[in-house]
């Protein structure tokens, strides 16, 4: 049997990346139609406003402008994380913050520097010894000029964006270059053949639709893959303890600075989100139900916002952490909430939907016979990267040294941590990471991204007999790039005012 017929259930975010990712490659099929069914009584979560450098080559290869990006989905520059409080407070004081940056040294730079830093202990934050970019985030800089070509900059980026409006840009690009169909209409139920596949979707008027592909984007109600087919959950939460947000938008006023990161400022039982967008911020208070009373997390985040404020709307977000144990069953694929959820930390919900989105269009299968060879392929590459995620997510929890909750405790337990991670960990301690530490091409984070978060929160690596060679030399080059980004980049707010003026260069 031919594969002609594919149907998206779910838009938001993930739904209409998938379209976009699925139209791109295979459009130039013309017997085949892709149909992205949007229920009209569901609107999207819209919390993970957060990216990684990653979306910029994906919007590139949707042909969308970021100039057009940028104007109509309230984008700002993403450089950084910037984690605050993460290790104790009276041990490390006002200085007790780090950053993840995304613009990383070379491999040869990245070493030699890595070593002089733990051998020299001169007070130097670590992200600051190798890269430009920590200043340049400190001093409210964009990563790039005005004239700069769209998708390209002087330092690595990402973006913050307003998940609402991102998912009509997504939609309309879908429709228009890739002729995706869009069907508004709410599944109600999802009848099975008698081997176990999805036959077709009934819509709450009792209609019956056929396809012959299946992608569940329905968010954590997963109505396809787990209520339907009965796809088992991974529950991760005895590694990851936080499991509640609430979430609230603040306005903000018009000419106050942006800044061109992430803050996500730890608190006793998890943490706090904080991403600027030009009239508002998105602020999510995430917390372990099991450390904290919902009305403490409450009270805190007031604190946080500066008091009580009865103009402030919180949302509750129960948050299931794990993953599908399958996300490709038969002739159906989980994505987005409906694959796993693990926490917003690191952004990794857009990132595996992008990534296995792509990682789907590149393998689609034409005919049927080519389900189960594909299913195993996907199978075992996204179970590698979930599982290699959730360390590195639970990474900034176990390696903190605060003792003023239980919570900090529990996460340093060995028990809440996979043998993977406690073996890199003790190896860690003898010796610098290198990339041959990551063994998969299916790694969604490599071996900076654990050089920032290691030595960010100042794990010690005790080197033994290591010559450290030429650092002096790359120290001072690094000074000087640094000093002419300092000199020639504009302030945040500037170049997106600019951007949203005249727009950036096409070419």
């Amino acid at each position: 049997m031919t594969i002609k017929r594919i149907a998206i259930v779910g838009g938001g975010t993930a739904g209409w990346l998938t379209a976009n990712h699925l139209g791109k490659t295979l459009c130039k099929k013309s017997e085949l139609s892709i149909t992205l069914i949007e229920s009209p009584d569901i609107a999207p979560i819209g919390v993970g406003e957060g990216t990684v450098p990653d979306i910029k080559k994906t919007l590139a290869s949707f042909g969308i402008s970021e100039t057009d990006f940028i104007r109509q989905c309230d984008v700002t520059f993403k450089q950084s994380i910037k984690f605050v409080n993460w290790l104790d407070q009276d041990k490390h004081g006002k200085d007790n913050f780090f950053h993840h940056l995304f613009d990383v040294p070379s491999r040869e730079d990245s070493e030699s520097l890595t070593a002089h830093w733990l051998t020299q202990n001169d007070g130097v934050p670590f992200a600051e010894r190798v890269s430009s970019q920590y200043k340049v985030c400190e001093q409210g800089k964009a990563p790039k000029k005005i004239t700069t070509p769209e998708y390209q900059g002087d330092l690595a980026y990402a973006y913050h964006l307003n998940a609402a409006k991102f998912s009509g840009l997504l939609a309309d690009n879908a429709k228009a270059k890739y002729g995706v169909k869009h069907l508004l209409t709410h599944i109600s139920d999802v009848s099975l053949a008698d081997d176990g596949s999805i036959r077709s979707l009934v819509t709450r008027e009792g209609e019956e639709l056929a396809f012959d592909f299946y992608i569940d984007c329905s968010g954590f109600e997963s109505l396809l893959i787990s209520k339907a087919m009965k796809v088992p959950f991974v529950d991760v939460s005895d590694q990851l303890l936080v499991n509640t947000a609430l979430v609230v938008q603040v306005p903000t006023e018009k000419d106050s600075a942006i800044p061109p990161y992430t803050i996500a400022t730890a608190h006793q039982a998890g943490w706090i989100w904080d991403i600027a967008l030009p009239t508002r911020r998105g602020v999510g208070f995430v917390y372990s139900n099991k450390h904290m009373s919902d009305e403490e997390a409450h009270t805190k985040l007031d604190k946080y916002l500066g008091g009580s404020n009865p103009e402030l709307t919180y949302k509750k977000l129960p948050m299931k952490i794990g993953y599908r144990e399958k996300f490709w069953h038969k002739n159906c694929v989980a994505l987005g909430l409906a694959q796993g959820f693990l926490e917003p930390l690191e952004a990794t919900s857009i990132l595996l939907t992008d990534f296995s989105a792509n990682f789907l269009a590149e393998r689609f299968p034409s005919e049927k016979g080519e389900l189960l060879t594909l299913e195993k392929r996907f199978n075992h590459a996204m179970g590698h990267a979930w599982k290699r995620v959730v360390d590195f997510i639970k990474l900034h929890y176990c390696l903190s040294d605060r003792h003023d909750s239980l919570f900090w405790s529990d996460n340093r337990d060995p028990n809440t941590m996979s043998e993977e991670l406690k073996n890199k960990l003790a190896m860690w301690e003898k010796f610098i990471p290198i990339s041959d530490d990551f063994f998969s091409q299916f790694e969604v984070f490599y071996l900076e991204n654990f050089l920032f978060v290691l030595y960010g929160m100042k794990y010690k690596t005790q080197l033994k007999n290591i010559e450290v060679t030429n650092a002096e030399e790359r120290i001072s080059a690094l000074k000087e790039i640094t000093d002419n980004l300092m000199n020639n980049l504009p302030e945040h707010r500037v170049l997106l005012e600019k951007i949203n003026k005249f727009g950036l260069q096409q070419f």
